[in-house]
């Protein structure tokens, strides 16, 4: 079983992850976890603190001589902002943040709900998901996401191949294919920013070259869409995910809602149509996963909402910290490791083995039994 931990707050000296149960023999350093981490840190509308941390990882265990030994792996990254200790305590939550139910639940003081509830804590997400995207790669499979909505502006419905899309993100601020919905997308946020309110929006992650059959339809906790969904409604601010056709389904006539089904010996079984987005039931079916995700504004305004203060229950301004004006572009990215983790998990489960080699081998024994299906 492919599993992670991450630990840390949001100011504290350290964030951390353990990952278990990755197969020996993958070749990783820490430059390629580094890269990703940096994709997570830019984007048009984000805060300051992007700007005083430089997230580098070091991996402290489970590595030899630039490859996975098949024992946990631990990742650490030092946060520069460690300020914890002097940082003032909080008594008005903020609408939309998990300051007040936190502190109910807990017993706490808001300051400590608000340090492990930040989306700091998704550096680590982004670190373990690069490594279980240097994993599918090893199989022939790929991950790319982009911005499809910021606010009211949302790109084109002009399909684009999964390679356009990993080429026109690249030199994207908003990690969005499509240059013009950009400009309106960084127009957007600069009135945002200028009312002191915040933008929220939704992004796509398409994963290419997964073989079908990952995942299972006999068990709830087994369905692959289901676990996919998990992990991305488990990142801070994402409030709906969809596949394939989504909420287009509900408007959309059966005889146009599913993929019909083809044969040649070349091919084998293929579609002409992916509104599935690549899962039916449960399982994936052989075409690209394509999942979206949407998430809300930022809870932190610089115009405060209505609050109460928790010591006096008097009616008060929630309380602010500093934070981002839009931070989609990096959620898309977070997006992008949940599901790379999630595919990774599910190919530990079907191909499973303590190394790499092994896992390949069983690999190839799959793909041979599917061709003569």
């Amino acid at each position: 079983m492919l599993q992670y931990l991450t630990c840390g707050e949001s100011h504290g000296k350290y964030l951390m992850a353990i990952l278990e149960g990755m197969p020996s023999g993958l070749k990783l350093d820490s430059s390629y976890i580094n890269d990703e981490l940096l994709r997570r840190q830019r984007g048009y509308g984000r805060g300051e603190r992007m700007s005083i941390e430089e997230d580098h990882v070091e991996i402290i265990s489970g590595c030899l001589k630039g490859e996975t030994t098949g024992a946990p792996i631990g990742l650490l990254l030092e946060n520069k902002n460690f300020t914890i200790d002097s940082l003032p305590p909080l008594f008005r939550p903020r609408p939309g943040h998990a300051d007040l139910a936190g502190a109910l639940k807990y017993r706490e003081e808001i300051r400590s709900i608000l340090e492990r509830a930040s989306a700091r804590e998704t550096a680590m997400r982004v670190a373990t998901g690069a490594v279980a995207k240097r994993l599918v790669s090893e199989f022939g499979a790929g991950l790319v996401s982009h911005v499809v909505q910021i606010g009211h502006v949302s790109v084109p419905k002009k399909p684009l191949s999964f390679d356009e899309i990993g080429e026109k993100v690249k030199t994207s601020i908003l990690n969005c294919a499509f240059p013009q919905a950009e400009r309106d997308m960084i127009h957007a946020i600069d009135l945002a920013r200028k009312r002191k309110d915040t933008l929220g929006g939704t992004f796509e992650v398409i994963v290419r070259g997964v073989p079908p059959g990952l995942g299972s339809h006999v068990h709830y906790l087994r369905k692959l869409d289901g676990r996919i969904a998990q992990s991305l409604m488990s990142v801070q601010a994402i409030k709906a995910v969809e596949f394939g056709l989504g909420r287009d389904y509900a408007e959309t006539p059966g005889h146009l809602a599913h993929d019909e089904i083809f044969y040649n010996r070349t091919r084998g079984y293929f579609r002409k149509s992916n509104r599935a987005g690549g899962i039916e039931g449960g399982m994936s079916n052989g075409a690209d996963i394509v999942v979206r995700a949407t998430m809300k504004p930022i809870a932190t305004l610089g115009k405060p909402l209505r609050s109460v203060d928790v010591r006096t229950k008097r009616p008060m301004l929630a309380d602010f910290e500093r934070a981002d004006i839009c931070a989609v572009p990096a959620a898309s990215v977070i997006g992008e490791a949940a599901c790379a983790f999630e595919i990774a998990r599910a190919m530990c489960e079907k191909f499973g083995g303590d190394s790499l080699s092994e896992m390949k081998r069983n690999f190839r024994g799959y793909l041979a039994q599917l061709r003569h299906s």
